[in-house]
């Protein structure tokens, strides 16, 4: 007998495939084994880099992914548009300018950058946006406005969050819904002494608060609750007695953008005799604003390109953009700026790179609707297909190190947990894996999970 046979079997790759799924169907069945799981779903799947099966467990059973739905959204929306895509913001007035009055409205519109404003990107945070806009009125020789200050908001439809989103989601930060023209990613900052309200870093026009916070603990446990377009926010929970700043979400983006801008006109020296409203508020109201067709544009500002701003919706998480971007891949391939037509066109997307629909059930672009049902194994094949692409660099780059040393996304929302992506073991193997878990009934819900994918280290 050849004494080198088992040496060689023992190294080969089909062996060692052989032996990292049966430690990870162990740490598997240990974590289904456990108390916490007694009625937990799970799905678990893992390739090596060249899409090669390693393990399953329930890989095709479709569950709430929290936000690794966003792998599919982030990859989508660069092949669709293009890493060095970018939004526009423009500047731009009816009626007629002479000596410096101009007689007519001054507007401001988008195709919904989501950065406007931002605090993210240098260069282009909110003082950069005065300065260019400030600077284009000075340079047509504005000094008064007789007419309005209007935020057409209208590139996407009317409705805001996506259907599913629960209610106490979307007052906060993290469910701010979505405008054709969106200011400071549609957040708001509230600084709060104890359960007294001191002050909100932005205008929040005719809005009305209850405050029903309660002071306790050390940490925020605060909930914001408000709508789009509600005139009435509330606040509760508890929040410790020092001072703590909690996030919520605009109920009306583009007001709190022109009240900005009157402030700037203000510290420039531009007067401003008309109102302040949206295109959308007027259509509340049952007024229809003019065509602005032949307006006469003084600025286009441009957004960060694409790769950018996929690296923080990765990095950060940041819901808001996912929703951006769903809305606009419905208006740039339906004609149709809404999520509806944007999560169709998601579906097809990854049917058409050979994912089986029935893995693919999305309701958003983000995750937070507890309405989306996506298996591990599609979350595999999208970070595969994703591999092989020009762009691949710049959406692998927006993937966060988690606690366990691995390069992957996460997803959280109550007892939901998921993580997707690559890893590459001490001994050079690589793999391409993801694990979600359903109805876990224990605070140390990631630890469980790091359990089976320790493995791959």
């Amino acid at each position: 007998m050849n004494k080198l046979l088992p040496f060689i079997l023992l190294s080969s790759p089909f062996f060692l495939a052989q032996n990292i799924a049966q430690k990870l169907d162990a740490a598997t069945k240990s974590l289904l084994s456990s108390a916490p799981a007694y009625s937990a779903n799970l799905s678990v799947y893992v390739a090596d880099e060249a899409g090669n099966f390693i393990y399953e467990y329930n890989g095709n059973q479709g569950l709430s992914t929290a936000s690794t739905q966003k792998i599919f959204t982030a990859a989508a929306v660069l092949e669709t548009l293009g890493k060095d895509y970018q939004y526009t913001t423009t500047a731009s007035y009816s009626g007629n300018l002479s000596s410096g009055n101009l007689a007519g409205n001054l507007y401001i519109n988008s195709n919904g950058d989501p950065t406007l404003g931002s605090w993210r990107y240098e260069n282009y945070r909110p003082e950069n946006f005065k300065a260019k806009l400030i600077e284009a009125i000075k340079a047509k020789g504005i000094t008064k406005i007789s007419g309005d200050l209007i935020i057409d908001d209208t590139y996407f439809d009317f409705q805001k969050v996506p259907g599913g989103w629960p209610w106490n989601d979307m007052g906060n930060y993290y469910g701010a819904g979505v405008w054709g023209v969106n200011w400071r990613e549609n957040q708001f900052d509230i600084s709060m002494n104890g359960k007294e309200m001191k002050d909100l870093n932005i205008d929040l026009p005719n809005v009305k608060w209850i405050n029903d916070v309660k002071t306790g603990g050390t940490s925020d446990q605060s909930l914001v609750y408000t709508a789009p377009y509600s005139e009435v926010a509330q606040i509760s929970g508890t929040l410790p007695a020092k001072g703590i700043t909690v996030s919520g979400a605009n109920p009306n983006p583009p007001l709190s953008l022109g009240s900005e801008i009157q402030k700037w006109f203000k510290e420039s020296g531009i007067e401003l005799n008309g109102n302040i409203t949206s295109v959308s508020v007027e259509k509340i109201k049952g007024k229809n604003l003019p065509n602005t067709a032949s307006n006469k544009v003084i600025l286009e500002y441009k957004s960060p390109t694409l790769d950018k701003i996929v690296y923080w919706f990765l990095r950060k998480s940041v819901n808001f953009y996912g929703e951006t971007f769903i809305k606009t891949l419905g208006k740039v391939k339906k004609n149709e700026g809404s999520f509806d037509a944007g999560v169709s066109y998601l579906k097809e997307f990854w049917k058409g790179k050979g994912i089986n629909s029935a893995m693919i059930n999305f309701a958003d672009g983000s995750g937070l609707s507890p309405q989306n049902y996506v298996s591990a194994r599609a979350e595999v094949q999208s970070l595969l297909w994703s591999r092989k692409q020009p762009w691949f660099n710049e959406f692998f780059e927006g993937f966060p190190p988690q606690g366990n040393g691995m390069k992957m996304k996460s997803g959280t929302m109550k007892d939901t947990k998921s993580f997707a992506g690559y890893h590459t073991s001490k001994d050079g193997k690589k793999y391409v894996f993801a694990v979600i878990i359903n109805n876990y009934q224990a605070s140390n819900i990631s630890d469980a999970l790091y359990k089976v994918l320790n493995v791959l280290k």
